[in-house]
């Protein structure tokens, strides 16, 4: 069973806060996103998405369509919206990191958000019915795509900067899309396991043969040289 609007909505930004403390006014706005996806997923997995129209979310949400507009430009925008949310929370999970900490054990810190979207049955069935709908719309397939580039972008900067190596080399981007592989490998593991052990330790198993340095992924900027 999906959870309810609501009770995902202030846990959203409950969790948000606790990341970032951020201003009310834009506290609120995420609320409203929030709630207003929610309530437009509700009618995709009901109805369609190409099926279900601006209108209909925004009667549904109970505000204008001109209303709708001030906080998605587009449907399409209020689907991959999430991932910059996503690909946020990720950079600012990076970010509180401690410096001296093992590139590699950092990233896989960072990937502890995604535990609940996978683990818990009302995110993961809400979560895999939008993941079918995005990968079965072309045009929400291009614009996720993109999206995941810029999430993968967002780390790739911090990792060089944490590694101290220029914009131009290709290890830092190699280490992030080795880490999203070893993301994706264990969740397509654990989902097709019985599912009898927690998906963090899927993702542990995928992410600690290369701790040894088995690719040469460097630990600390030292080790870079």
């Amino acid at each position: 069973m999906a959870p309810s609007v609501n009770s995902a909505s202030w846990e959203y930004a409950r969790i948000m806060n606790e990341i970032n403390p951020t201003p009310i006014r834009e506290r609120t706005r995420r609320l409203a996103q929030t709630e207003l996806t929610m309530v437009a997923q509700d009618l995709f997995l009901e109805h369609g998405y190409d099926e279900t129209t601006v209108d209909q979310i925004a009667a549904a949400a109970g505000m204008s369509k001109r209303t709708f507009f001030r906080y998605f430009p587009s449907k399409d925008d209020l689907v991959i919206g999430k991932y910059d949310l996503f690909g946020d929370r990720m950079a600012e999970a990076l970010d509180a990191r401690p410096a001296d900490e093992p590139v590699w054990e950092s990233l896989r810190r960072v990937f502890d958000i995604t535990l609940d979207y996978v683990q818990d049955d009302g995110q993961r069935a809400r979560n895999d019915a939008m993941e079918h709908i995005v990968q079965s719309t072309p045009q929400l397939t291009a614009r996720y795509l993109e999206k995941l580039q810029r999430v993968q972008a967002l780390l790739i900067g911090r990792v060089a900067q944490r590694l101290a190596l220029s914009a131009t080399d290709p290890r830092p981007a190699a280490i992030v899309a080795a880490a999203f592989a070893c993301m994706h490998a264990a969740r397509a593991s654990w989902l097709g396991s019985d599912q009898s052990k927690p998906f963090d330790t899927f993702l542990d198993d995928a992410m600690s043969p290369f701790t040894i340095g088995m690719l040469g992924i460097p630990r600390t900027p030292e080790e870079v040289r």
